[in-house]
């Protein structure tokens, strides 16, 4: 038998994608029409966003006295997670009782394999459209994507498209850079970063990082880019591991007097998340698929699989317990027990190495911040409390102006607000080097008269020379200035003063400052 033969046909996944999920939860919660637009907010900003509300201007990101201008007649609430999975719970029942074996990424997306569905209906169309009716009959709309990988299918999800087999590379080409970032249950929250930096570097399409040779990839970038770019060739993002699953990883744990309210479930949920991760710890494992069992005193058994882009940390995992079984306690599906749970079971369906995937500076199997904390704690105790402190990103002008240090523990609030208008405020990238004290320069013309900044904020004249100390180079190029205009209603404290980004030869870039006492080096780009 020729390789050719040999080889396998890939596994189809099916993703099914319900659009704009927290605000469909909050209309349903309010009981409200779908014609009726909502926003639903965290930290006083947009998150979701229905399609009428959409039509009336309200975007992600817009804070939220800003939506309601645009849409007056906007609904707005709060985001609630608990309430979107416990909402969304029957919608997975609908979609299990057609196609067994969902496995929720996060509420509004769930992934199937697709065999089972198309050998009972007979095709990939046909399974399709079976699903969308099933999720329409709870009065939902969702859309289908259907392709050999599942970070392809669900980014076929949002285009409604059955991406032919062996084609997900094609599929994905044509597509922005920033669909790589655009499902958060697929990337870790660092990839944004990430096609932010693509798209600097001219990188615009899937396609166009994709054509990026993958050793240069992996040699410049982390492992998350390295599952991006495997992704955007069509590859899976995690090559199958042979590692098989230690045993006694399962926990459970008898609910003896049967458990009946969601608050008791989630207590006994978040005990056995901590119990499986210390077994996790011990065997060296992280988890990213997750099933979540529980038996009924009537006999009834109800299970559910969460899938994770990254290790689940024993709050993820109590987050996804507590929101499974407020779903089956309180949701409005076929499947709600008819007595109280007297078993509950964790057990990782896949686990990597806990070293295969990036988990961040401090290592570990997902408590890596806590002990990072208490290690902080430690030192604090030692030094003393304002000797260990943190950054926080705050408002204002410079780069020396928008981080204030705070001690750790205590409660991290800027100074001022960093979406605040900020008239004059330096455009990114921040410059990587500040320095405490900034250095005298000279900067001069061509003709050797030194340049200045006027009373309107434009520059006297070209730079052409810096001079820094007995050093001096030639200005390439220059950027600003930005002026400077505060606390003129305070004859003390008021300043009147300008920024400048220079470009020297040998590709040195600084940030400089030009004051009541000239120019200075205020930092230095990497």
């Amino acid at each position: 038998m020729n390789d050719s033969s040999s080889r396998r046909a890939p596994a189809r996944v099916v993703a099914l994608w319900c659009p704009d999920w927290p605000a469909v939860a909050a209309a349903t919660a309010a009981e409200l029409p779908a014609t009726v637009p909502v926003a639903v907010v965290s930290a006083n900003r947009v998150v979701a966003c229905s399609a009428s509300a959409r039509a009336a201007g309200v975007r992600r990101g817009l804070r939220r006295r800003e939506a309601q201008a645009r849409c007056p007649e906007l609904h707005v609430a709060r985001s609630d997670p608990d309430l979107e999975a416990r909402t969304f719970e029957a919608v997975v029942a609908a979609i299990d009782a057609v196609a067994p074996g969902v496995e929720v990424l996060r509420p509004g997306l769930v992934v199937l394999a697709a065999r089972g569905a198309v050998r009972w209906f007979g095709s990939e169309e046909a399974a399709a459209e079976a699903l969308i009716d099933a999720v329409a009959a709870n009065g939902v709309e969702c859309q289908v994507g259907v392709a050999d990988e599942l970070s392809t299918a669900v980014l076929a999800a949002r285009r409604n498209a059955l991406v032919p087999t062996g084609r997900g590379a094609e599929f994905l080409a044509p597509l922005p850079v920033s669909y790589l970032a655009v499902e958060p249950a697929l990337a870790a929250p660092r990839r944004a970063d990430t096609v932010d930096l693509l798209r600097r570097l001219g990188i615009r399409t899937i396609g166009a990082f994709a054509a990026l040779s993958p050793i240069d990839v992996a040699s410049r970038f982390d492992a998350d880019v390295v599952a991006a770019h495997r992704s955007a060739r069509g590859l899976p993002e995690r090559p199958p591991s042979g590692r098989p699953i230690p045993p006694d990883l399962t926990v459970e744990q008898p609910c003896d007097p049967p458990v009946e309210r969601v608050d008791a479930a989630a207590f006994a949920g978040r005990a056995l998340a901590e119990l499986l991760h210390t077994r996790l710890a011990a065997a060296g494992v992280a988890c990213t698929r997750l099933l979540v069992t529980a038996r009924t005193g009537a006999g009834e058994e109800l299970a559910r699989t969460w899938r994770c882009a990254e290790p689940l940390t024993p709050e993820g995992t109590a987050d996804r317990v507590r929101w499974q079984l407020d779903g089956w306690l309180t949701g409005r599906n076929t499947n709600r027990p008819t007595a109280g749970i007297v078993l509950l079971r964790l057990e990782p369906v896949e686990v990597v190495a806990a070293g295969a995937l990036q988990l961040g500076l401090w290592g570990g199997v997902g408590d890596e911040d806590e002990r990072a904390r208490r290690a902080l704690v430690r030192v604090q105790g030692l030094l003393g409390g304002d000797a260990v402190r943190i950054g926080v990103l705050g408002g204002g002008r410079g780069p020396t102006e928008r981080i204030v240090l705070v001690p750790v523990g205590d409660e991290a609030i800027p100074h001022s607000d960093p979406d605040a208008p900020w008239p004059g405020r330096l455009p990114p990238p921040a410059p990587a080097l500040v320095l405490h004290t900034p250095p005298a320069i000279r900067l001069d013309d061509d003709v050797g008269n030194p340049v200045s900044v006027t009373e309107r904020g434009l520059l006297s004249g070209s730079p052409a020379r810096l001079r820094w100390g007995s050093r001096s180079w030639t200005v390439i190029g220059w950027a600003g200035p930005w002026p400077v205009d505060e606390y003129w209603w305070d004859p003390a404290a008021a300043r009147c003063a300008a920024r400048l980004q220079v470009l020297l030869e040998e590709s040195r870039a600084l940030l400089v400052f030009f004051g009541a006492d000239g120019w200075r080096v205020e930092g230095v780009y990497d």
